[in-house]
């Protein structure tokens, strides 16, 4: 569904439109919330920001026209609402660290840089090479090995079964390795 799709449901029926809006983006938000907050929150701390960074779209929407571009307002909204979300988990949990205390590590000046950007680089194309697996495999993928969430997990996502979302990842993880092996990535 196109976000003027979705601009036009919205304005015709609203909970549709909220539901087709949610449906549409949930994985989006989802992807930017985790980014930000997996090294100090836990799942329910995301799906908590995912659900607070929704709250805070549908009453952008209701006040503003987006001229039927939304992506990029929930996008916005999604990485405020996950970098406020980050220093709250932060100070809840005590993981900042001040330059001052003694257990703050300084850059080591042997760290290789050729070897971070060469891995950089390495994830960038894996990266873009999923993205070439198309929906639902893509979302998977993504769901299955950086989330690490189940096959009946992934299934409430994409609206499959578990055991066609096993099978569909297994289909996509032989198709992946074979784009990998073209661009030259092999394990």
């Amino acid at each position: 569904m196109t976000d003027n799709e979705i601009s036009v449901l919205l304005e015709q029926s609203p909970d549709k439109g909220r539901r087709a809006l949610f449906d549409e983006y949930c994985n989006y938000v989802y992807a930017i919330a985790a980014g930000k907050l997996r090294s100090c929150g836990s799942r329910e701390d995301i799906e908590e920001c995912v659900s607070d960074v929704f709250a805070d779209v549908y009453r952008f929407l209701e006040d503003n026209d987006t001229n039927g571009n939304i992506k990029p307002v929930i996008g916005v909204i999604a990485k405020r609402r996950a970098i406020d979300s980050f220093r709250r988990l932060s100070v809840r949990y005590g993981r900042s660290v001040s330059i001052d205390d003694d257990d703050f590590r300084e850059p080591q000046s042997d760290e290789r840089i050729d070897v971070y950007a060469e891995n950089r680089d390495r994830n960038r194309i894996i990266m873009r090479k999923i993205s070439e697996l198309g929906e639902p495999d893509s979302t998977i993928i993504i769901q299955q090995y950086f989330y690490n969430r189940t096959a009946k997990e992934i299934a409430k996502t994409v609206s499959l079964t578990a055991g066609n979302v096993q099978k569909r990842s297994s289909r996509a993880r032989e198709k992946l390795r074979s784009l990998l092996l073209e661009a030259g990535i092999s394990y």
